[in-house]
């Protein structure tokens, strides 16, 4: 057990051991609402003092902004007391036309703009610009970010920038690990499209599947799962709440892969809910607490905006769940019958 009695997990063939619940800081680059920097602070002590000692960011993330206000925390740490990601394949600059800058999807953030770039040189200067946002002289663990379908759009930008990986960027990660300079190398994927390519082509120590496996989505266990686990590479599940449905409940307005939730999803989480009722579960535990069943993966990272929303989280993730639980799920074929399930 580690801090707070929060359990830790080997993350693949890594030698790093991370919490069972991390913290993804998305929200605090201020992804679907403005945060200020006090409240940022106090969202990331209120982490701190619940036991997470994993945090997972990005140069995406609010263009600069969250890696600056986790950085502002985490340094005032020692670094051994902690596990800190980041990313690689975006390029932040200033843009080039101020006057007609309009951020895209980001409520709010730094005012940057980005370019694609998994190239050798890409990935050194990007690591290099991490360490000055963050104030930080190293990381523990850089993943390639978001090389897939739902980020790029088409196959064909896709194979591009694979090819451009394979071909550049690899190779500048895979001497960054061999330095010792990183720990772990893992790719952040919203789809699961890449994932075989990527394991066939590199040597990943892990992947971060956002919202390809969760209480309502399980195909990633006919291959991609199972190749995981062939090659020894550790999951890491962030997206658990799929962008907001399971954390509702199926209100008005509840969304879903962030679109608002159709009737057919609303419905499957109403279904969802009834059981939850049954067993006395609260839907958010049950949908944090799910990919935690399955032996790849080491960590769920929920999101918070707030100290009281990462309260929750730690609430959620404690909260004793019956199997009669899971099994109705799975009798009522809500959940696949051969999805692991947490003990």
């Amino acid at each position: 057990m580690s801090e707070a009695g929060l359990p830790r997990r080997r993350l693949g063939r890594s030698t790093l051991e991370v919490n069972a619940i991390g913290m993804g800081c998305a929200p605090v680059g201020e992804l679907f609402a403005r945060v200020d920097d006090v409240a940022a602070q106090g969202t990331l002590q209120a982490a701190w003092d619940g036991g997470i000692r994993y945090f997972d960011t990005a140069p995406e993330y609010g263009f600069g902004l969250s890696e600056r206000r986790v950085g502002q925390f985490l340094r005032q740490r020692p670094h051994s007391e902690f596990i800190l990601s980041t990313k690689v394949g975006r390029l932040l600059h200033a843009p080039r036309d101020v006057a007609k800058y309009r951020k895209t999807f980001w409520t709010g953030g730094l005012e940057f703009d980005f370019r694609f770039d998994y190239g050798y040189d890409a990935i050194m200067r990007s690591v290099e610009d991490s360490y000055q946002r963050l104030g930080l002289n190293r990381v523990d663990m850089l993943l390639i970010h978001d090389l897939d379908l739902f980020t790029h759009g088409s196959q064909l930008q896709v194979n591009a920038h694979l090819h451009q990986l394979l071909t550049g960027g690899w190779r500048a990660l895979s001497e960054l690990r061999a330095s010792g300079v990183i720990r772990a190398i893992g790719a952040g994927l919203n789809d699961a499209g890449t994932v075989l390519p990527l394991l066939e082509a590199t040597d990943l120590d892990f992947i971060l599947l956002a919202m390809r496996y969760t209480l309502l989505e399980h195909d990633t266990l006919d291959v991609e799962l199972p190749r995981c686990a062939e090659r020894g590479v550790g999951l890491v599940v962030g997206g658990v709440f799929n962008s907001g449905i399971t954390a509702t409940g199926a209100v008005s307005g509840a969304y879903y892969n962030y679109a608002p939730a159709t009737a057919e999803i609303m419905q499957r989480v109403g279904r969802i809910e009834a059981i939850c009722r049954r067993h006395n579960v609260d839907l958010p535990a049950a949908a944090l607490q799910f990919p935690l069943g399955h032996p790849s993966v080491a960590a769920v990272i929920p999101g918070a905006l707030s100290a009281k929303q990462v309260e929750q989280n730690l609430a959620h993730f404690r909260q004793p769940i019956p199997a009669e639980f899971w099994a109705e799920l799975k009798a009522e074929k809500l959940l696949r019958w051969d999805v692991p399930t947490p003990a």
